[in-house]
């Protein structure tokens, strides 16, 4: 469990952060993330992944405007670049990260 400043911090110190919120009774996260993590760890090194589950950190949920489960958050540069929630594939998120991240990195 993290407080907001310490992934604030995060998102800062890193230049690519991935914020999975989910939540215990949510079906469709528990069968996601473990999918979409291991996409993210083998097609991207740098990558720092913060899980939050949004039944215990209401406040963190609500600081980054989620109300819903799953949602991925991708900052890039310590930037948001990138929204999903819900209805997402693990190839769709690869897809829309891969190339500003080749540029970031390279």
């Amino acid at each position: 469990m993290q407080s907001i400043d310490e992934i604030k911090k995060e998102i800062e110190e890193n230049p690519a952060v991935l914020l999975y919120f989910s939540a215990p009774t949510c079906s469709v996260c528990h069968a996601l993330k473990p999918k979409l993590l291991d996409a993210i760890k083998s097609n991207f090194g740098e990558f720092k992944i913060i899980s939050v589950d949004t039944s215990i950190e209401q406040e963190v949920a609500a600081h980054f405007s989620v109300f819903a489960t799953p949602t991925v958050l991708v900052f890039l540069g310590g930037r948001e670049f990138l929204r999903k929630s819900r209805n997402m594939s693990v190839g769709e998120v690869i897809k829309e990260i891969k190339r500003p991240y080749e540029i970031m990195m390279s």
